[in-house]
């Protein structure tokens, strides 16, 4: 991808959402499982499933709560495990303590599990008590992609701290999702975001229907 390209990534919940986002022009895929506890890790079953039905790159959700606590962390290396020889070549995880900072001894341990294949660090980042410091640690830690709202609320609320971080000339991509309306990608690909992602956005009949694929190249079209 030039640094002109715009990327987007789609959340996927199943092969036929993986079908459908492809077809619409989809670059990527975010794989989780039960969108009403905001995405948790998928089953192996779904993962082989979605793999066979898309050439696109699959990001595939370490989490097993609704919260930004890493929970049960032997669980969640083992899943990782599961994914890994099932296929999985990327991943998304992100995990706070209690004073609301980034856990990076979870984060370390489980990254461990994935040997260095490519992660992105999700919206974890917008409840830290410091998203600024917060990436600098994330950048560290060595994941390639930050997905960011730039507030809990979403992203009509987090545009200052976006555009601070689309600044930063160094670190992981910028990756921006959560309320994402289309009308704020012109701003926001001017303040240097080059990588979008969306879920309910692309889904009309919301998140018990499949992907819409006139949606996504709608996206697609803004985006890139």
């Amino acid at each position: 991808m030039s640094s002109k390209t715009g990327l987007l990534e789609v959340i996927a919940l199943t092969a036929a959402d993986a079908e459908r986002a492809q077809e619409g022009g989809a670059d990527r895929l975010e794989l989780v499982s039960d969108m009403a506890s905001d995405g948790l890790t998928p089953s192996v079953g779904t993962l082989r499933d979605v793999l066979a039905a898309t050439d696109l790159p699959v990001r595939v959700m370490l989490r097993d709560n609704m919260s930004f606590a890493a929970g049960d962390l032997d669980g969640l290396r083992a899943d990782a495990v599961r994914l890994i020889e099932a296929g999985a070549r990327e991943f998304v995880l992100g995990f706070l303590d209690l004073e609301s900072e980034i856990d990076v001894d979870a984060c370390e341990t489980l990254v461990k599990e994935l040997d260095g294949l490519p992660w992105t660090f999700h919206r974890a980042i917008d409840r830290a008590r410091d998203p600024l410091r917060a990436y600098d640690q994330l950048a560290a830690l060595g994941c390639d992609t930050v997905l960011a709202a730039g507030h809990p609320h979403g992203v009509a609320h987090g545009l200052s701290v976006l555009q601070r971080l689309a600044r930063r000339e160094d670190g992981p991509q910028l990756l921006v999702g959560g309320g994402l309306r289309a009308q704020q990608v012109h701003l926001l690909r001017a303040g240097g975001v080059r990588a979008f992602h969306v879920g309910s956005a692309v889904r009309p009949g919301g998140w018990e229907s499949d992907v819409d694929a006139a949606a996504v190249r709608e996206w697609a079209a803004v985006v890139k």
